[in-house]
């Protein structure tokens, strides 16, 4: 991907206080980043009505809770590998947990409730993320290891009556999640092909010619997390890069956000009271990042609906 046409500087919202984040022993660390002891790995931005941001830490199978002031404490510790986040309409928060599936968590009490643990008597390959359509549906990806050697990750997409639908596979490293502001097009990130698909979701169910939206580029990594503008654009983290790119409704590069904390940007979200903060995960410093964005963000489905 070509240099950005206009950049921002994301500055620090938020980091984890010493005492959660002081490094220790990490079995998904060393599997998955070849570090024996790590002290968080942050994904997964989601906003609730309030404007409580949940962010979870993979590598110690924490889910944090963040106030609009930016005060940080742990909602809940639990035996798996929470990944991407998703607040329904009632508050609660959807979790698709690498090692024990589809989740729900209700903040209040904590209490923890499986969705979808797999699909068909078979598990999950390891779930990445996903999001909320504005009917209800809940689309997510099966992200498991797949690479370009072994493409066999695949979206799923849940429907408000309980259906579960296998939209595609075949795909090396399905990742981030977002839906345009229409809710007619899903945006899957594919992590290790360096790009952004498109799926054209169809009224009756099923999918639409497939393609590729944007090839990405930069960084260690690829493409992680997404969100989407009211316009129509896409924010598009780049692992590896400390960039979050910005493209336009045509998949065009129209700008960046840098970060100044590392380069470990593994997601982002809209929000603010305005809608036009774009916050970033940055994984190797623990921070959460916020930049000001001219557009604001496509309204979620847990603030009323699109």
């Amino acid at each position: 991907m070509a240099a950005s046409t206009a950049s921002v500087t994301a500055a620090r919202f938020a980091r984890i206080p010493a005492r959660w984040a002081a490094p220790r022993p990490s079995e998904w660390a060393l599997a998955v980043l070849g570090r024996p002891e790590i002290g968080s790995f942050l994904e997964g931005p989601a906003f609730d009505r309030a404007g409580t941001l949940y962010v979870s830490d993979l590598a110690h199978q924490r889910i944090f809770r963040i106030d609009p002031a930016g005060e940080v404490d742990v909602l809940v510790e639990y035996d798996g590998r929470p990944n991407g986040l998703a607040v329904d309409r009632d508050g609660g928060l959807f979790v698709a947990d690498y090692a024990k599936g589809l989740l729900r968590i209700v903040p209040d009490s904590g209490k923890i409730e499986t969705v979808l643990a797999g699909h068909r008597l078979e598990p999950f390959r390891g779930l990445s993320d996903l999001v909320f359509g504005p009917d209800g549906a809940l689309y997510f990806s099966d992200q498991g290891q797949s690479d370009l050697r072994d493409p066999v990750g695949r979206v799923f997409r849940l429907g408000a009556n309980g259906d579960v639908e296998v939209l595609m596979e075949g795909i090396a490293s399905p990742n981030g999640m977002a839906l345009s502001p229409d809710g007619a097009m899903l945006y899957v990130a594919v992590t290790r092909a360096n790009c952004v698909y498109r799926l054209p979701l169809r009224p009756g169910g099923g999918l639409g010619k497939v393609g590729v939206h944007v090839y990405s580029g930069g960084g260690t990594g690829g493409p992680d997390g997404l969100a989407v503008s009211a316009d129509g654009g896409l924010a598009i983290a780049q692992f590896g890069s400390g960039r979050v790119w910005l493209v336009d409704s045509d998949g065009l590069l129209a700008g960046s956000v840098r970060s100044t904390e590392g380069k470990g940007v593994t997601n982002v979200a809209y929000g603010g009271p305005d809608g036009r903060s774009l916050y970033l995960t940055e994984a190797e410093s623990g921070s959460v990042l916020v930049a000001r964005l001219p557009t604001p963000g496509t309204e979620l489905y847990s603030h009323g609906g699109r």
